[in-house]
């Protein structure tokens, strides 16, 4: 069975690099507090996804539109603009975690295809059935809390196509339960549609190092010559009693390639990368990397299919993903080191 590669596309060139370098499929937003990406000079004018989807579609290469946030009364009217658009422009599938969009899709689109965003924190068969049943969802993002069992045991018991990620940033909140920036900004990722929002970051030069701030509460203080990442509080430095480090979770990038045949002999239908606010070069990296990696995970596992993991195509436990992929890839991680988060249980 082979899995496909679902890519992040946040501008133009970022999704033409996605394209040129394997992504089966690209996933984008719209402009504004649409989807869970709203940053500056980020996502689509009406006539860029144009653009994108003709030259996806010309490679054979399908796109997603991300509208996972919750609208409000007062923006439920962009909200379903943006379906309503995306309808006319024939994309692939839309990505949603609000019931009553879907139910505004399903009814006006019927033709549509429709996926439960990561957002929608589904996390057992019963409410993606739920989704399926109400809404004909048609594949489900899973959020990153299950191990690879508790993954396998639910694709036994929904017909829905399941997506996990398998590269990129981790989120120490439940998808679709963001609450840290909401707290420090007054603005929630499932609202508004962004983590961290731009015009609540700032950044100053003191004698003790770079700072950075959020809302005028203190996230980190980087020492000469240490990166510096985007300031979120979840990824902050704390002062905890005497010491001074992350409280709450240490920079790290989800990479699963570890897992990939157990993923796909579970019935995994497609892998997905975080970073739709990565540069296009990023993508173009991540994607040709990802690709590689699957390409070899399938040639070395060639019957290997839903429903059969121990056939004649040998044991996941016998990959060992290549050394250049990985160092290739942990280059690329936040924080220069990867993990496979709760994919990894070896109790279960």
């Amino acid at each position: 069975m082979k899995l496909e590669l679902v890519c992040p596309a946040g501008t133009l060139p970022a999704l033409r690099a996605a394209v040129d370098h394997g992504a089966d499929a690209v996933y984008i937003g719209f402009r504004g507090a649409t989807n869970a990406r709203n940053f500056p000079g980020l996502n689509f004018s009406e006539k860029e996804a144009a653009a994108g989807i003709a030259y996806a579609h010309e490679r054979g290469t399908r796109v997603f539109v991300a509208l996972n946030v919750y609208p409000s009364p007062a923006t439920w009217d962009a909200a379903t603009a943006v379906i309503d658009t995306a309808a006319r422009l024939g994309v692939d599938a839309l990505i949603l975690a609000d019931p009553g969009l879907m139910h505004y899709a399903t009814n006006r689109h019927p033709a549509l295809r429709l996926h439960l965003s990561v957002q929608g924190s589904a996390t057992n068969w019963r409410a993606i059935e739920f989704y399926r049943r109400e809404f004909g969802v048609r594949r489900a993002v899973l959020p990153r809390v299950l191990s690879v069992t508790q993954v396998a045991r639910l694709i036994e018991r929904t017909e829905v196509e399941i997506e996990v990620f398998g590269f990129g940033s981790l989120c120490v909140m439940v998808e679709g339960r963001c609450a840290l920036s909401s707290f420090a900004t007054g603005h929630s990722p499932n609202t508004q549609g962004v983590c961290s929002p731009a015009h609540a970051v700032r950044w100053e030069e003191t004698p003790a190092g770079r700072q950075s701030r959020l809302n005028g509460i203190l996230i980190d203080r980087y020492s000469p010559g240490e990166a510096a990442g985007y300031p979120t509080l979840c990824k902050g430095r704390f002062r905890v009693n005497d010491s001074v480090f992350h409280a709450l979770e240490e920079p790290t990038s989800l990479n699963a390639l570890d897992v990939l045949p157990a993923l796909m002999a579970a019935g995994v239908k497609a892998i997905k990368v975080e970073g739709r606010q990565r540069s296009p070069a990023y993508v173009a990296q991540v994607t040709g990397l990802l690709r590689r990696a699957l390409d070899l995970c399938a040639a070395a596992y060639p019957g290997r299919t839903e429903g059969h993991g121990d056939d004649r195509a040998g044991s996941p436990a016998s990959w060992t993903p290549p050394a250049d992929l990985l160092s290739a890839l942990d280059a690329l991680a936040e924080g220069r080191t990867h993990t496979l988060g709760a994919y990894h249980r070896p109790w279960q």
